[in-house]
């Protein structure tokens, strides 16, 4: 349970210290109508992330051999995106395959409707993972709060092994953290992003099936991150705007371009991801009516939140139009 994640944190920290030595080498995010920032940086925070989790899952008390060999295929599919960029058709194809192998390896215990639905929700939390990467903490920040949660219920629940699996997540992410806290010297990169966003899913699907948590355990802690996205693409959908052009609408993206820093923004969503991964753990072992309770609050939570986002950048809006 200690040596596994350790190593995972300690060679995550040890790989970008190398890697950021020769930066040149490295893929490079360049501003573009998406971001958040004017200068060049490195986006090799996958290439350290994610061997470091494969080895401390290889060091953990069992190893998940079908989840170690999808993030190989992601993580090294997602690294010539990085490096060249991949057609959108190639790139959204190999994310459903993925999904897909592991439908298929949970389908006797899946009905063709429920194989279907898991498909999609992997697949749409691969992209809104993706979606996320774009501030300087954030998605590490989710990988950290988000696996430490799915971490400590299974450990409550007596699944020892698994809760290791998802500590090496935590505890990589942590190290990636010290060079991407804002001011970040690194970003994560879909071999990064990619990965975690299909691994939130699979892990929270997994829990499911092994009776560790409700169905609403892994949206409630992946919420932060869920929302946003969501909720974007749909507000994008109403307004029959092109949905698979970048942008930079979401909520974190509209507070940035407002004036919030990115450490200031970066904390901010530490404390809502805290609250949601930290209220989640607590309510799975409350009554159903506290279930719904705590549900139902979030949603009214996330309402008012939005809200106030939309009302503090709609002078914002108004001073840019003609």
């Amino acid at each position: 349970m200690l040596i596994a994640p350790a190593t995972s944190f300690l060679l995550t920290v040890a790989l970008l210290a190398v890697l950021l030595r020769w930066p040149h080498l490295l893929p490079l995010d360049r501003p573009n109508q998406r971001s958040l920032h004017s200068g060049i940086v490195p986006r090799a925070g996958g290439l350290a992330l994610v061997p470091a989790v494969l080895v401390g899952w290889f060091l953990a008390p069992t190893y998940s051999w079908l989840a170690a060999g999808s993030v190989v295929v992601l993580a090294s599919a997602s690294y010539l995106d990085d490096r060249r960029g991949l057609p959108v058709v190639l790139r959204f194809s190999l994310h459903l395959a993925a999904a897909v192998v592991f439908a298929v390896g949970m389908g006797n215990e899946m009905s063709l409707l429920l194989l279907i639905a898991t498909v999609l929700a992997i697949t749409w939390s691969i992209n809104l993972y993706n979606f996320m990467d774009g501030a300087d903490g954030l998605a590490g920040g989710m990988a950290l709060f988000g696996f430490s949660a799915y971490a400590l219920l299974a450990w409550q629940q007596g699944a020892a092994e698994f809760a290791a699996l998802n500590l090496c997540i935590a505890a990589a992410a942590l190290g990636f953290l010290i060079f991407n806290f804002p001011p970040a010297k690194v970003f994560l990169g879909d071999a990064g992003s990619v990965p975690l966003g299909y691994l939130a899913a699979m892990f929270g699907i997994l829990g499911i099936s092994k009776g560790l948590w409700p169905w609403w355990f892994p949206l409630l802690v992946f919420s932060p991150f869920a929302v946003d996205a969501t909720v974007t693409l749909a507000r994008r959908v109403l307004r029959r705007e092109r949905v698979w052009e970048a942008h930079r609408e979401h909520f974190y993206q509209r507070l940035v371009r407002a004036g919030w820093s990115h450490r200031r923004t970066a904390i901010a969503e530490y404390v809502l991801m805290a609250a949601t991964g930290a209220s989640a753990v607590w309510a799975v072992s409350a009554d159903a009516s506290m279930q719904v309770g705590a549900i139902a609050a979030w949603v009214i939570i996330y309402g008012m939140l939005m809200h106030l986002v939309d009302s503090y950048w709609r002078p914002f809006t108004e001073k840019a139009s003609p």
